[in-house]
C-alpha cells in the first residue's frame, strides 16, 4: 500500500501526535500503573486525557489485546501506537510501557529477596492487590455497560464466568468454545429483498 493511501486510512489525530509523545504517554502509564489496574490507567490516559480513542475504539483495542498472546497493556501499546504513527509509534509505545516495569521489577526483586519475611512488606503488597481490584471494577462499570446492552451479552458473560471461576475450565478451552459461538451469534446477516409482491400482476 502506498504512503498516501496509508495516510488516508489513519485517523486525523495521527497527524498531530508525535512518536515522542506516544513514548512519553506510555512511559507514564507503565511507571504509574499497578497490576491489573493498568486497564483503568490506559483508559484514563488514552480516552479521557489524550482523547486518542473513544470508548468504542478503546473497547475494540482491548478486545484484540485480550485475544492475542502476551500482556494486555503491551498489546494495547502496540495497537494504539500503530494506529497513531504506524510502526514507529508501535515501537515507541511498546518500549515506553515496558521500560519502567522492567527497571522497577528488577529493583523490587532485589529488595523483596532480602525482605520477603517482613510483615510490613507483605501488607503493602496486599494493599496494592486490593487497589488493583478496585481499579478494575471502576473501569468495568465505566465501559462495561456498552458491552452489556442485550440479554445475549449477559448470557455469554455468565457462561464464561461460570466455566472459568466455578467449573475451573482452562481459559484456552473457554475461548475456543465460547468465542466461536459468540462470533456465530453476532455475525452480520444479509437482508434479503422482499420479493413477495413481484409475482403479483397489476390489476387492470
Amino acid at each position: 500500500m502506498s504512503e498516501p493511501a496509508r495516510a488516508e486510512t489513519r485517523p486525523p489525530v495521527a497527524a498531530r501526535v508525535g512518536v515522542l509523545e506516544i513514548f512519553l504517554t506510555f512511559l507514564a502509564i507503565g511507571a504509574t500503573s499497578f497490576g491489573g489496574g493498568v486497564v483503568a490507567y490506559l483508559r484514563n490516559s488514552l480516552v479521557t486525557k489524550k482523547k486518542w480513542l473513544d470508548d468504542e475504539g478503546f473497547l475494540a483495542a482491548l478486545e484484540i489485546s485480550q485475544a492475542l498472546p502476551g500482556l494486555n497493556a503491551t498489546n494495547m501499546s502496540v495497537i494504539v501506537g500503530d494506529r497513531l504513527r504506524g510502526i514507529p509509534g508501535a515501537v515507541a509505545g511498546f518500549i515506553g510501557i515496558t521500560l519502567p516495569g522492567a527497571i522497577i521489577v528488577f529493583v523490587l526483586a532485589l529488595c523483596y529477596a532480602s525482605n520477603s519475611g517482613n510483615a510490613a512488606v507483605n501488607a503493602v503488597l496486599k494493599g496494592v492487590g486490593a487497589a488493583s481490584v478496585g481499579l478494575l471494577l471502576a473501569v468495568t462499570l465505566q465501559i462495561g455497560h456498552k458491552q452489556l446492552e442485550h440479554y445475549l451479552d449477559m448470557i455469554l458473560v455468565a457462561v464464561t464466568l461460570v466455566l472459568v471461576s466455578f467449573v475451573h475450565v482452562p481459559l484456552l478451552y473457554v475461548l475456543l468454545t465460547v468465542g466461536p459461538i459468540a462470533v456465530l451469534l453476532y455475525r452480520p446477516r444479509s437482508l434479503k429483498p422482499d420479493t413477495s409482491g413481484l409475482d403479483k400482476k397489476p390489476l387492470d
